[in-house]
């Protein structure tokens, strides 16, 4: 390893094989899984490349929003924080977009960057913009991670190994996560009187996203039968518990707002966004869409 240049260390090749290790390539390696594995039997591979975009564009867009607090964090160490959160889920994001262009005849790269917002199947929560307002980045991470986590839990015996493979690397992640989260909403909610109404602020605009997380859809119906997916209702309980505890701890007030509604009955997980999306892929996707097929 390079003392001298953390950049170039990140570059060199070490145990694995991918010199970009830093970025999630060795989940599935690890769990002795390839992206390549078999479609488990009775599967639509259709079903199982969406549900891969779906649990990959959640960690691939709010990944690219927590990027965005890097040089713009209210301390070194919380954007430190910050950025490795985001590359955590840019590796989980990495495994689940080569899993579902390997299904539909693409890549990781073309799904990431060639994609419409129609085309992507990400929850509103992971899209929304925190405008540089720090307690909106720590209640959103603190719903976001208690959420996906409880779903990663569940996703551990998933009948596809790259799903239980991301799983078993995910929970361990997404546990410092929720625990980073935690600890920041306890300290602006029972901080200063300003902290405390900015935290509470926060919550509030946040919880009419809260509801989308637990609709099932129907590509995920089809796979919990094959012991693929997980119904994400069945974690509201569970959520609901670890939220209630934090804020109760924090001095704030679980907020009463209506979830925001879908159109036709389709939302994130069918392609219909919130306006956030398009601006965040016009910067996420810029340079690629510049430059195709480049080689860095």
């Amino acid at each position: 390893m390079n003392e001298q240049n953390a950049y170039q260390s990140l570059a060199e090749t070490t145990d694995h094989d991918d010199p970009r290790w830093a970025f999630g390539t060795g989940i599935v390696e690890e769990a002795g899984a390839e992206i390549t594995s078999p479609v488990p039997d009775g599967v639509d591979p259709a079903d199982l490349a969406a549900y891969c975009l779906m649990l990959g564009d959640d960690a691939l867009v709010y990944s690219h929003r927590l990027s965005e607090w890097v040089s713009n964090a209210p301390e070194l160490e919380e954007e430190v924080a910050l950025a490795n959160t985001a590359l955590d889920l840019l590796g989980q994001a990495r495994v689940l977009l080569a899993r579902a262009g390997h299904l539909t005849g693409g890549d990781e790269d073309s799904l990431a960057y060639r994609r419409t917002d129609a085309e992507f199947r990400n929850v509103a929560l992971a899209e929304l913009s925190d405008g540089l307002d720090f307690a909106r980045c720590v209640g959103r991470m603190l719903i976001f991670s208690s959420w996906r986590l409880a779903l990663l839990h569940r996703l551990l015996g998933s009948a596809d190994p790259v799903i239980a493979a991301v799983a078993g690397k995910g929970v361990k992640e997404l546990t410092y996560h929720r625990d980073y989260a935690a600890r920041w909403t306890l300290r602006l909610g029972d901080g200063t009187d300003e902290s405390h109404v900015r935290m509470q602020a926060a919550l509030d605009a946040l919880w009419p996203y809260v509801g989308e997380l637990f609709r099932t859809s129907d590509e995920e119906r089809r796979l919990v039968g094959a012991g693929v997916a997980v119904d994400p209702a069945q974690t509201r309980e569970e959520v609901d518990a670890v939220l209630d505890q934090v804020l109760a701890q924090a001095t704030l007030t679980r907020p009463d707002k209506p979830s925001i509604g879908t159109i036709g009955g389709r939302s994130g997980r069918q392609g219909v966004h919130t306006e956030h999306l398009g601006h965040a892929l016009a910067e996420m996707q810029s340079l690629a869409r510049q430059h195709p097929d480049t080689q860095w």
